[in-house]
């Protein structure tokens, strides 16, 4: 997660997923208890969505990027009269609440901001919590069963780091383009909410560490250094619907399906589970869990030879293994529109 800077997670069951699968071995319960210790947080930053940081970027990256993530929603915090005083007010009400290594839930710091005289009609509550986590007060507690709590920043990660904001925008952009390359300055962007002009500065410090590539006119920006990662052959890749591979890019997002066979199929592309064979999307997928097992069904777009029905086997038994459960596959082709 440290080599994406972040990780979306809007969608925190699935999005624990998308970092098993990065992390040879990991389970969904040990990614649980990395997140119930505060290894892993989640927060708001870069956009305005849910994403899981480390402790050792979060105060940061908040510092560089939430500053462009609070304007970029101004105009909704002014539909709900959620004026400077108002969000100030809120602010120091939460932190008396959390101080001392409280962890609280959503609905038990609205009782405590409406007990101040705050008016938390409609979806208030939501924007100054969200508020509240982009100014670096609030992040991610441990969850109570299901349920989600924050702490204080300043509690969950007391040894983050500071950066100047030039080296933060350097750090950040060596980042995004080493892990998400090739890319191009508007996925930078939609990616990260920071202005042209930062992101070309940004690219001017990174320097040696990122390579320019022209293709059909348009520049894409990657490692500087070539990977040494062998992608094996009918390689399989299970993407959540939020996963950094569909979600992060503006430009760039139908890499993945470069022939256009997903988009031929599903006008909502990017959609919910893609099953990514060698780089291309090749169907979808989904999963139904009991207490026995893990069914994963996949939807292809064309039925899969000898090679390619092992390396569904195998992408599905990874993620039961993931959930601690074995796995059963049922494999069928996607339904046309006209059918």
């Amino acid at each position: 997660m440290g080599w994406f800077g972040a990780s979306q997670s809007q969608d925190y069951g699935p999005a624990k997923w998308s970092l098993g699968q990065r992390s040879e071995g990991s389970t969904d319960a040990g990614i649980e208890r990395l997140f119930a210790d505060g290894t892993i947080l989640r927060t708001h930053i870069l956009r305005p969505t849910w994403h899981f940081v480390l402790p050792a970027d979060i105060r940061w990256m908040l510092e560089l990027t939430g500053p462009r993530v609070l304007a970029q929603t101004a105009s909704y915090f002014r539909r709900m009269d959620l004026d400077a005083a108002t969000l100030e007010k809120s602010l120091r009400t939460i932190e008396r609440a959390l101080r001392g290594g409280n962890h609280l839930m959503r609905k038990e710091l609205k009782t405590v901001l409406e007990k101040s005289g705050f008016d938390l009609e409609g979806n208030r509550v939501s924007f100054i919590m969200m508020n509240a986590e982009l100014c670096g007060l609030v992040c991610s507690g441990p969850r109570r069963g299901k349920q989600h709590t924050y702490g204080l920043l300043e509690e969950r990660a007391p040894n983050a780091r500071t950066l100047s904001q030039e080296q933060a925008l350097a750090e950040l952009t060596v980042r995004f383009f080493t892990s998400h390359g090739p890319a191009t300055l508007k996925d930078f962007g939609w990616w990260s909410s920071l202005k042209v002009a930062d992101m070309r500065k940004g690219l001017e410090m990174a320097g040696s560490q990122l390579a320019e590539q022209e293709i059909d006119g348009v520049s894409y920006w990657l490692s500087g250094s070539p990977s040494a990662t062998k992608v094996t052959s009918q390689s399989i890749a299970l993407l959540q619907a939020f996963d950094e591979y569909v979600v992060a890019y503006k430009d760039s997002r139908h890499v993945i399906d470069a022939a256009g066979t997903a988009r031929a199929y599903h006008e909502d592309f990017p959609f919910t589970g893609g099953v990514v064979l060698d780089s291309q999307v090749v169907g979808t997928w989904k999963s139904t869990s009991t207490r026995n097992e893990a069914l994963i069904r996949f939807a292809l777009y064309a039925y899969p030879n000898e090679a390619q029905t092992r390396a569904l086997h195998a992408a599905a038994s990874e993620y039961a293994h993931f959930l601690g459960l074995p796995a059963a596959v049922e494999i069928s082709l996607v339904p046309t529109k006209a059918g």
